[in-house]
């Protein structure tokens, strides 16, 4: 999302090129919410720029649940679609802003309430961006900022990757957002094109692959993506990911009752991970309730743990956020894909 008609339409209206420098500091470094904000212009110029299609927050705040650890926001489209974003705010004094991607999700993640809304749309650049700025703008209320984005929230980032890229053009270009890309972070369910795409296009931001299940008859159950590309295909695409990038890779997995938790889970699990030649971490998540599963019992989760960790796998329990707020992984959702 680079201003372009913005520029041209302050050249057409013979304004100085500071102009669009007040304008991009007023939404990106500011935060401002329109452009009676750009308290630097003059008054007739404000006025003549609310008929541009580029402006300031696309996306309009229509709810706002608020908790000492997590905050959660629902936003609407200019064509009157939902989508939520939540603000993480760690007790290291990190707040992490998880996006969405997409209206709804094509995936069908048996887990996820996401899934269950089915697919609506792609976001644009535009919106992606528009999340953070909003967040930052709760964030700068409260003497905080933003220093972590991850793509996490509602949809596949793979299945809207030209919007994504994009959107990362934006948050780390110095002269705009500004953030660095390591504290940037992409988790998908393996598309193996977007992986691949992300060697060439953002080999600085930080990968997760939500993977849940240690075997290809398991995975493809969970995760219906796994029937398109195999777990197979994926770990060979991983190779060659750590292999040109030289980066770890985190893996999400989220613990399930009874279905992929046992200590012969966690024996196939070493076994895929090999960490002897693979950069890994992963992250063990507890199941937000969605209605399918139940939670793995804290006594098994940390034998399951243990176990990784005994035979040499980079492991942690990834804190939960959001729970209490529905803003937790596998919940975020809106209704009916609205």
């Amino acid at each position: 999302m680079q201003p372009i008609e913005l520029s041209s339409f302050l050249r057409d209206h013979k304004q100085p090129k500071y102009r669009l420098e007040q304008a991009i500091r007023s939404y990106f470094v500011e935060f401002h919410d329109s452009w009676d904000s750009v308290s630097t212009w003059p008054a007739a110029l404000r006025e003549t720029c609310k008929e541009l299609t580029w402006s300031p927050l696309r996306l309009e705040l229509t709810s706002e649940t608020d908790k000492p650890e997590s905050a959660k926001m629902l936003l609407m489209t200019e064509d009157n679609k939902r989508i939520e974003t939540v603000i993480m705010r760690h007790a290291d004094g990190r707040n992490t802003v998880c996006v969405s991607s997409q209206i709804g999700c094509a995936m069908g993640c048996t887990f996820c309430a996401t899934g269950k809304m089915g697919f609506g749309r792609n976001l644009s650049s535009e919106e992606i961006v528009d999340q953070v700025i909003h967040a930052a703008r709760y964030l700068k209320a409260k003497d905080a900022k933003v220093t972590n984005i991850v793509f996490m929230g509602m949809g596949e980032p793979f299945h809207n990757t030209d919007a994504v890229f994009e959107s990362i053009d934006v948050l780390t270009d110095q002269d705009l957002f500004g953030l660095g890309a390591r504290h940037i972070s992409i988790s998908t369910c393996g598309i193996v094109p977007g992986i691949l795409r992300m060697i060439e296009d953002a080999p600085q931001v930080n990968l997760a692959i939500s993977l849940h299940a240690p075997t290809q008859d398991l995975r493809e159950k969970l995760m219906p993506v796994s029937i398109a590309y195999s777990l197979k295909q994926l770990m060979h695409t991983l190779d060659e990911y750590m292999r040109q990038t030289n980066r770890k890779v985190m893996f999400e997995y989220v613990m399930l009752k009874g279905v992929n938790d046992s200590l012969e889970h966690a024996k196939q699990l070493v076994e895929l991970l090999d960490p002897y030649k693979r950069l890994s971490h992963v992250n063990l998540i507890k199941y937000h309730d969605t209605g399918m599963y139940k939670a793995t019992d804290e006594k098994d989760r940390r034998a399951f743990q243990e176990y990784l960790k005994r035979h040499s796998v980079s492991v942690t329990h990834r804190i939960s956020y959001g729970e209490d707020i529905s803003g937790a992984c596998g919940q975020l959702a809106t209704k009916a894909g609205s």
